[in-house]
């Protein structure tokens, strides 16, 4: 390419699809596209702010009018405001991706994330503004049209959103110390990461957590995950507490379980804490289909691990939300568990607090499960995109 004109031309004949190199067919009709076989292209200013690579994957054809490409932002790169004729899916594959609209919404997606598009809606899509960000966009066109690009998106309008990137809570400060050691600990025995657990132990014994209160964490989390990794997280843990003897550590022991009310059967207790907890009696369709599993639970659960006492509602909320974030497709768990955390007193600048941390030390994935949960059951009250701070 000789000049800007020329490179302005050819990318949006690369947009279009209509320069795209052929892919190599097979006998049984399928067509392959190497990696490299179809032409590059850096983001002109025309259409783009800092600096963006776009790489074609495949052209639409006679029969699919759509088409592919990675493309990548440096930190704080951005398109232009521009919309789909036909829409368009954009998937990242690394990094945070933004994308807002005209009415200020901006939302933001991770790896593994996708956000659609539809037709004829203005838009923006770019990287934040510390970090680069590669997503594929499957581009569909009408007419042999796929884009249209209109004016510069500002640095007002880009960073108007940048709440909504930014740390959602401020400082973790909304949580003691004691209490954000919880959260690695539950995520890690839930996804049964064993080193990890076992630094996140360690961290949460210098934090000021007891032997017993550690313990009751993990003892609690076997009704959310399971008997096998509770019993794996105590076995390390046991393993740690007696390493630390040895190097001459003396761990406060603290307080022991209490017992349970003389009057009361776990049963009846239970019921008791799980409609305080619930704000109501908890029925459904589900458990008029299995009943067994709420009495489980409210046995069980509510009753004899909630009245051992040790651990305050609060942290075992907190340590249910972890070890839940650290799992998939428990979003509706998450969400009544976000319902719950309230009821015993949570705030929501406490729980994007929590978000915050297990997105440090867990992963940026859990920790939006658990900020998304919060966004859902606890909606902003003032403006689109104010947060607590």
């Amino acid at each position: 390419m000789r000049n800007s004109k020329q490179l302005l031309g050819r990318l949006l004949a690369v947009l279009t699809g209509s320069i795209a190199q052929p892919g190599l067919a097979d006998a049984a009709g399928q067509i392959h596209y190497p990696t490299g076989l179809q032409p590059s292209f850096s983001g002109p200013a025309e259409y783009f702010t800092g600096e963006v690579q776009v790489q074609m994957l495949f052209p639409e054809t006679e029969r699919s009018a759509f088409s592919g490409a990675y493309v990548t932002f440096q930190p704080g790169a951005r398109t232009h405001w521009h919309y789909h004729p036909a829409g368009q899916h954009m998937i990242v594959t690394d990094g945070t991706a933004l994308t807002g609209t005209r009415d200020g919404r901006i939302v933001e997606f991770s790896e593994g994330e996708t956000v659609w598009c539809p037709s004829d809606i203005d838009h923006w899509h770019g990287a934040t503004p510390d970090a680069p960000m590669t997503h594929l966009v499957i581009t569909g066109s009408l007419d042999g049209k796929n884009v249209v690009w209109k004016e510069k998106v500002s640095d007002e309008q880009y960073y108007t959103g940048k709440s909504s990137f930014e740390r959602k809570a401020g400082d973790a400060s909304a949580l003691s110390q004691p209490v954000q050691r919880i959260a690695p600990i539950a995520a890690f025995t839930g996804s049964g990461r064993q080193e990890a657990l076992r630094s996140a132990l360690e961290q949460g014994l210098d934090a000021g957590l007891t032997v017993n209160e550690i313990k009751e964490v993990l003892i609690h989390l076997y009704a959310y995950v399971g008997f096998p990794r509770a019993l794996n997280g105590l076995a390390t843990f046991m393993t740690l507490v007696e390493e630390r003897k040895t190097q001459g550590i003396e761990d406060e022991i603290g307080a022991e379980a209490t017992p349970l009310p003389a009057d009361k059967s776990s049963l009846e207790l239970g019921k008791a804490v799980q409609t305080r907890l619930s704000g109501k009696p908890v029925t459904g369709p589900l458990f008029d289909f299995a009943p067994a599993i709420n009495t489980f639970l409210q046995s069980h659960l509510f009753g004899d691990l909630f009245g051992r006492g040790i651990l305050d509602e609060q942290s075992r909320e907190i340590a249910t939300l972890s070890a839940l974030a650290s799992l998939d497709g428990v979003e509706s768990q998450l969400q009544a568990h976000v319902r719950i955390a309230t009821n015993v007193g949570l705030t929501r600048a406490q729980l994007l607090a929590l978000a915050n941390v297990i997105g440090d030390n867990v992963g940026r994935q859990a920790g939006q499960r658990v900020e998304h949960a919060v966004e859902r059951v606890l909606p902003e009250q003032h403006g689109n995109q104010k947060r607590d701070a």
